[in-house]
């Protein structure tokens, strides 16, 4: 089995996912739709290519906790995998990321949602079910002030998916578990780090999300995901995360430092063979606060039915937009702007072995750069297929 070929045919074939599990097939995830190709993978064959690709400073910690996770550019392509223990062995699920680098424009979003990060405080919140691309859209969030204006950004990922190229701002990385222990302890951090914007890229647990409120009612800019389907939701779920004794504290709390939720869903568009993100957006208005304030999440839904005006969208509103939209930009077809640059591959790991003590350094080889250029998508048929060829390969 060779992995980086099997992650460059995926690339090569608009595979959004790549799974391989011990004394299976290959599966991809085309447009929504899991594909399997090729003969089982020998187990001994992939958890070979698993210690390779967490090496073997960090595999005691793989071995303690039965999954890691890590993001790495192989054969040019970004990738965030997620290496996890089975019934059958050790599996690999891995997110094939964007080859550009997220801006509004490239992601297809409406360009009011530049008008957000003109902020200089507050919370903004993005939220979608898992692969609705809110990493991407946070992305393209950070890009623009990247591009725009002069402040200090720090992000707190795990892993870190888009790297930076510093423009105007100045941008600092933190990989939770290679470059800081947890998000808890990188956002106390972040809290003497003088930043003016701070992105956190998940809010999973109420300790998380407190450091993260506290941080936007200090005068910081704070983005963040949540995993929810609609922007009520996303706000019901973040109070409800804490005790019923302070949610009432933390909904006020909430409602001070909101600026606007944003939540997206990808629909594929025959027309344009690519996935479009459809978006439901929230202002927080003096209306949409007094809500949260109160706890009467239900009629947030009626808010931004009522508050085009106001900037917000709803789901129906933003697809009748994409339908009279006409300047969409596609992959290997539009143009690249002039000071568009390649996605920068991460450094070697720290210098500092993380969450290790008696294990040597091991300095990772970059990957060599190699773009494999596409006239199209290709079909994969469950059997016939390069996957196949591949996977045949002693």
């Amino acid at each position: 089995m060779e992995l980086e070929s099997l992650i460059e045919s995926a690339a090569a074939n608009g595979a959004s996912d790549l799974h391989l599990e011990a004394g299976m097939p290959a599966a991809l995830r085309v447009r929504g739709a899991l594909r399997v190709a090729g003969e089982p993978i020998a187990p001994k064959a992939l958890l070979e290519a698993a210690r390779a690709l967490i090496g073997e400073s960090q595999w005691p910690v793989f071995l303690e906790r039965r999954s890691y996770d890590l993001s790495k550019t192989i054969r040019g392509v970004r990738c965030r995998i997620n290496v996890l223990q089975t019934s059958r062995g050790v599996g690999l699920a891995i997110r094939l990321l964007s080859s550009f680098q997220a801006t509004v424009e490239k992601l297809n979003l409406h360009p009011d949602l530049k008008k957000l990060v003109k902020n200089t405080h507050g919370l903004i919140l993005i939220c979608g079910p898992t692969g609705s691309g809110k990493s991407s859209t946070l992305a393209a969030l950070i890009q623009e002030i990247n591009l725009t204006d002069t402040r200090h950004i720090v992000t707190v990922e795990s892993p870190i998916e888009y790297t930076f190229r510093p423009r105007r701002a100045y941008i600092r990385q933190r990989e939770v578990g290679r470059d800081t222990p947890s998000f808890e302890q990188a956002l106390l951090d972040a809290l003497r780090e003088d930043p003016d914007v701070l992105m956190v890229g998940e809010m999973r647990d109420p300790e998380t999300m407190r450091l993260t409120l506290s941080a936007s009612e200090t005068g910081h800019l704070v983005l963040a995901t949540v995993h929810s389907s609609s922007c009520a939701e996303a706000i019901q779920r973040v109070a409800s995360a804490f005790p019923a004794e302070i949610q009432s504290a933390v909904c006020a709390q909430l409602s001070d430092c909101l600026v606007a939720v944003v939540s997206q869903r990808l629909r594929f568009r025959q027309d344009l063979n690519i996935a479009v993100p459809e978006c439901e957006i929230l202002m927080a208005t003096h209306a949409v606060k007094n809500f949260i304030r109160t706890r009467e999440f239900f009629k947030v839904i009626t808010a931004i039915e009522t508050g085009a005006d106001h900037g917000m969208w709803t789901f129906q509103r933003y697809a009748k937009w994409l339908e009279t939209r006409t300047n969409f930009f596609i992959p290997g077809q539009n143009a690249e702007p002039p000071d568009s640059e390649p996605t920068e591959s991460l450094p070697a790991a720290a210098t500092l072995p993380v969450l290790t003590t008696s294990a040597p350094k091991v300095v990772e080889k970059k990957a060599k750069t190699h773009v494999a250029h596409e006239s199209g998508r290709i079909e994969i048929e469950p059997i016939e297929g390069e996957f196949g060829k591949i996977l045949k390969k002693p």
